[in-house]
């Protein structure tokens, strides 16, 4: 079990903003820097100087060092138990056998917030950064004895009413001070008996000065008045990135002008005896040597090309046309709002998307799930109607304008926080809370 003592001392001991600031204590379950690492990022820059004081408690990965990098106290430990309850991620079959995963992430769960406890002794309130953690949140509001928030980033299952959802929103009534949802369609798989609040994920596109090496490389090796398709995220089955290969290959059959740009890393590798048994079982996949192998095996080194993980996502979007998400999670990932600020509209694989996220038509398209000719015609149908497309990159810019600016939502967020923690927090006599939040 792997804490890093030393560095979350030197964390824990950063200097202490002013004293009205909210101490809030974030739980992340996750590991890898994907779309709950980058939104959990943007809410913490976002806040207002001196209104609140994070503090987090994250499994070890790339999201902690990012967020360290970032100058947030981080206690990372070797693992954060998850319960399971998504439409995509439930327990079935042989997925069960990930409980046993969970429960061995105990310990190290208990003694992460224990240590948080030693560390931030002053903490006003917990944060739990995604429904899966709702295990380490309980722990947290039993040892700590504060309000609790859940933040449901996840599309939950609803086909039936198995006991552990039952459970789940039982333990949601009883133990959460607030829930909040990203977006409608999240909120859709929750109760409608439940109080929700929409806080939307938000991004702040950085200006581009200088645009990095692998990003340039790629730009100049694109095909003259080509649409520029880009997926953009963590390299992952449930990501649809076989589909999205299957489509970049059927384009280049059809002699379509169309070049993909793949943005991102496979998670970490998993070997010897473990990474045997969760290949076997089917719980992890080597995405990134499939691909790299697809490439060579179909001849789309010409057409498809790579970009490793980067911090520099603002110079990706200015190189796309269209942004693809062609997931098998039933949602609108973070992704279509990055690319929505630069006018980039996107081709979503979602049954009914919400119009707070995904205007079908207006401000991208919507495509079935796992279907790669759907996308390869979609793409095909872009790239000889380029004027259609723009005006659909400028209503998506419109759309995160409304609904993904990051100070509005950081102040949603905040109003949040402060209705929880009722008169203690409240904003001075002839403000409003969202004003005092800005």
């Amino acid at each position: 079990m792997a804490i890093s003592a030393a560095s979350d001392a030197r964390d824990a001991s950063q200097a202490e903003p002013a004293a009205s600031a909210l101490s809030v204590l974030y739980l992340h379950p996750i590991g890898a820097f994907g779309g709950a690492s980058r939104s959990l990022l943007e809410l913490l820059r976002a806040f207002p100087p001196g209104s609140v004081r994070p503090c987090i408690v994250a499994q070890q990965g790339q999201s902690t060092s990012l967020l360290r990098e970032a100058g947030y106290p981080v206690i990372a430990i070797e693992g954060m138990t998850q319960f399971d309850c998504t439409r995509y991620g439930h327990y079935r079959k042989w997925r069960w056998l990930i409980l046993l995963r969970e429960l061995w992430y105990l310990l190290p769960t208990v003694w992460g917030v224990l240590k948080a406890r030693r560390a931030w002794p002053q903490v006003d309130l917990i944060h739990a950064n995604e429904i899966t953690a709702i295990v380490p949140a309980l722990v947290a509001k039993a040892l700590l004895r504060k309000p609790l928030v859940v933040h449901v980033r996840s599309v939950q299952q609803t086909d039936a009413i198995p006991r552990r959802r039952r459970w789940l929103l039982s333990q949601l009534r009883r133990h959460a001070d607030a829930v909040v949802a990203i977006d409608a369609t999240v909120r859709a798989s929750l109760p409608a008996d439940l109080h929700v609040e929409i806080v939307h994920n938000a991004f702040s596109p950085a200006a581009v000065t200088e645009i990095p090496e692998p990003v340039r490389a790629v730009a100049e090796r694109l095909h003259a008045g080509s649409l520029r398709v880009g997926l953009v995220g963590n390299l992952l089955a449930l990501k649809g990135v076989y589909e999205f290969l299957v489509a970049a290959k059927l384009c280049a059959e059809s002699k379509a002008n169309v070049d993909f740009i793949i943005v991102g890393s496979g998670p970490r590798p998993i070997a010897g005896l473990r990474g045997a048994l969760l290949r076997w079982f089917g719980f992890a996949r080597d995405v990134e040597g499939d691909l790299d192998r697809y490439l060579v095996e179909h001849g789309l080194q010409d057409r498809v090309h790579r970009i490793p993980f980067t911090p520099h996502i603002s110079a990706v979007y200015r190189t796309l046309d269209v942004l693809c998400f062609p997931s098998h999670l039933d949602a609108v990932g973070r992704p279509v709002l990055e690319a929505a600020w630069f006018g980039v509209p996107s081709v979503v694989a979602v049954d009914r998307p919400s119009p707070d996220t995904l205007i079908d038509g207006e401000t991208g398209v919507r495509v079935p799930a796992r279907d790669p000719h759907a996308l390869a015609t979609t793409f095909a149908r872009m790239a000889t109607h380029r004027e259609e497309f723009k005006k659909m990159g400028a209503a998506a810019r419109r759309l995160a304008e409304r609904n993904f600016d990051a100070r509005q939502n950081a102040a949603r967020m905040l109003s949040v926080y402060r209705r929880v923690l009722g008169a203690r927090f409240s904003p001075p006599e002839g403000r409003s809370r969202d004003d005092a939040g800005t």
